[in-house]
């Protein structure tokens, strides 16, 4: 699954200003909920259905990466966030080191195997650690946006 098939456009942020784990989930989801997202002003709702995932298990996969993510029936399709932190977050990530590029995927309940498949293909664009480095450098949504972009067509 490509990216630029879930990512919200208007939902990218390349200067997250939160520096804590819930305050850049917060930020993250407040992206997507002023792009229109969510039904019924759900958004602290999803922020909470974040956190509780959070606790199974951090979603800091290392080198810097997270993937935070839930399933919520405020969403009818799978919707995507991206964000860079140009200081680092900590985020108990499983290296223990700081997290400067997250992809948040939201989706419904009534669709796990799309989210295993986002997942899976977030999880596999975020090893190439040229495309985290690109990331990283890009200064605008509109740079990250293209990155994605490019990503995806160079993987097909």
């Amino acid at each position: 699954m490509r990216m630029s098939e879930f990512v919200i456009r208007e939902a990218i942020s390349a200067d997250l200003k939160a520096n804590q784990k819930e305050g850049v989930i917060r930020e993250m989801v407040a992206s997507l909920s002023l792009a229109g997202y969510f039904k019924d002003n759900m958004a602290e709702d999803v922020v909470k259905a974040i956190l509780k995932r959070e606790l199974l298990s951090s979603t800091g996969i290392g080198d810097g990466v997270a993937i935070p993510h839930a399933k919520h029936p405020s969403v009818d399709r799978l919707v995507g966030a991206v964000a860079v932190s140009p200081e680092g977050v900590p985020f108990d990530s499983v290296d223990n080191d700081p997290v400067f590029v997250l992809v948040m995927l939201i989706s419904p309940q009534e669709r796990p195997s799309e989210h295993l498949r986002a997942l899976e293909g977030v999880s596999r664009c975020l090893k190439d650690k040229n495309f985290v480095r690109s990331l990283r450098e890009a200064t605008s949504q509109q740079q990250i946006w293209d990155l994605i972009c490019n990503h995806d067509r160079s993987a097909s």
